[in-house]
């Protein structure tokens, strides 16, 4: 499975949410593959130092693509590893787009401001053009450093649930310390020790919302598969095909 996490404004989280996605999957045992696809590079230094923390051990694959050859070397790479992380920064690139072409979920985490909800019908008008070259992908809004309270996550939640071009997930993930302090230590939130449960819980809703697309995707991709193998094998197949 593809996922880039990205969206057209700065300040949103992707990092921290692609980074937090990458070790959550090797803590559920997948083979994973982190790519920093954002020439801030902070992906690339949170690996450099995780490394670094834990001797070498990452749990992960981390390797840098930009530009429209990311493309070609995804496609090779999808085949290597169980899920591929795609960390795309916050704006409308080339490599974003090229990400886009071959990913199957894409998720945009918005923050609940002005700013960043007023990016909702650029971000719309992006993954429409994005369709008609990749028409499997699904996109994914939901709110990060969310409030703890106020009328702000109730109106932006609003405004992403009226958009058509994007489901939104209501797996909030709130505006916690617990992601610096695990990020420092080259963690994720679910290593971090002592644990923020309400942070673990947050993350956790998120990941089993995202994986339980991931399990869908995968059951319509199998009966698909043997719908087409059994019209193949049948009869009247085998006489169009004479």
């Amino acid at each position: 499975m593809i996922y880039v996490v990205g969206g057209i404004k700065g300040g949103s989280g992707k990092t921290t949410v692609a980074t937090n996605l990458a070790v959550a999957l090797v803590v559920a045992g997948r083979d994973v593959l982190l790519v920093d696809a954002d020439d801030q590079e902070t992906a690339t230094d949170f690996s450099a130092w995780r490394n670094e923390r834990t001797g070498g051990n990452a749990g992960y694959t981390s390797i840098q693509l930009t530009g429209q050859a990311a493309r070609d070397e995804l496609k090779r790479l999808a085949h290597k590893y169980e899920d591929i992380v795609i960390d795309t920064g916050g704006r409308d690139t080339t490599s974003q787009r090229a990400a886009l072409s071959v990913a199957d979920i894409y998720l945009l985490p918005f923050n609940p401001r002005s700013f960043d909800v007023w990016t909702v019908q650029k971000v719309a008008r992006l993954i429409q053009e994005i369709l008609t070259i990749n028409p499997g992908l699904q996109a994914f809004a939901f709110l990060n450093r969310a409030d703890p309270r106020g009328s702000d996550n109730t109106d932006a939640a609003s405004v992403l649930k009226e958009e058509a071009a994007f489901q939104y997930l209501d797996t909030p993930l709130g505006n916690r310390k617990a992601y610096s302090n695990a990020a420092a230590q080259g963690l994720g939130v679910l290593e971090l020790q002592p644990e923020d449960h309400k942070a673990v819980v947050e993350f956790d809703q998120l990941f089993n919302a995202i994986t339980k697309v991931e399990s869908a995707t995968k059951v319509d991709v199998e009966i698909n598969l043997e719908t087409n193998i059994k019209s193949s094998q049948s009869p009247s197949a085998g006489r169009l095909a004479k």
